[in-house]
Parts: C-alpha cells; sequence; structure tokens
C-alpha cells in the first residue's frame, strides 16, 4: 500500500515536467500552407463496394472539375483494411493549396457550375439522397494541416 502511494506521488511529480513543450513553430515544425478538409465516414458493413461506387459518380467527378479548375490541388479515397474496425472506415481527403482557397468566391463558384452540368448536379443530388444515407454515416469533418517536424 505504501509503494502505490509513493508511486502516485513520484508520478505527480514527474508529469507536469514531461507534459511541458518547447516547439516553436517555424522553428522546430512546420504547418503546411496547404489545407485538407477531411471527412471520416463509417461505411456500412457490405456496402463499401456500392458506396465507392457511388463517390465514383459523385464526389469524384466535382472534384476532377475543381482539380481541372485549379480549385482544388488534389483529392484522395483512404478505405481501412479493416473495416469493421473504429468510429469510420473511409477518408475523404481534399486538399486546398492555400487558406485562402477555403473562402466563398463567386466567380470560382461560377467557373464551377458551367464546367458542372445541371444533368451531373441533378443525378448526383437524386444519387446521394436515396442511396448515402442507407450506407454510410459521416462521423466526422476536420480541416487539417501536415506538420514538419525539423
Amino acid at each position: 500500500m505504501r509503494f502505490r502511494s509513493l508511486l502516485s506521488i513520484i508520478t505527480l511529480l514527474i508529469a507536469p515536467g514531461l507534459a511541458v513543450a518547447d516547439l516553436t513553430p517555424w522553428e522546430d515544425y512546420e504547418p503546411s500552407e496547404s489545407v485538407y478538409y477531411v471527412t471520416t465516414i463509417k461505411v456500412k458493413p457490405n456496402m463499401e463496394d456500392a458506396y465507392l461506387e457511388g463517390i465514383a459518380n459523385t464526389w469524384v467527378p466535382g472534384n476532377e472539375i475543381e482539380k481541372e479548375l485549379g480549385q482544388i490541388k488534389d483529392y484522395s479515397i483512404y478505405r481501412s483494411a479493416l473495416g469493421s474496425s473504429g468510429d469510420f472506415n473511409l477518408i475523404l481527403v481534399i486538399e486546398f493549396e492555400k487558406t485562402e482557397d477555403l473562402a466563398p468566391d463567386k466567380e470560382e463558384y461560377e467557373r464551377f457550375m458551367a464546367a458542372y452540368t445541371q444533368e451531373a448536379a441533378d443525378a448526383a443530388t437524386e444519387f446521394s439522397q436515396e442511396n448515402y444515407p442507407a450506407m454510410r454515416e459521416i462521423t466526422g469533418e476536420y480541416y487539417m494541416r501536415k506538420i514538419e517536424l525539423k
């Protein structure tokens, strides 16, 4: 019993010193200029391929247009090899060149809408509303930056 009490006291005395960080941004690490919009998704069992087919026909075409127009830098899809574990099993990532690219911009919106046909928009909306709720749950959305430690 005394040993546990002594161990607890030592832990309390040492732990605060371990938690103090002396890293300085741009000196010890550098955050990327790029901003990553990350969406975590829990795709329901046996729906993984159907969901991928859906985003191949909805999410991907819109991102391809934005990439061609220079509105986004890139996009990616990541799927867990352990589909039933954790809070999510699929990640959608859109990389923006810089924070300013996230701001509303009427001209960029109009350029996108000129390239993205009404037919494609209607098809994506219809598919999304009818199918996605039965296939998946969005578990989180994040704006993130890559950190390079020096």
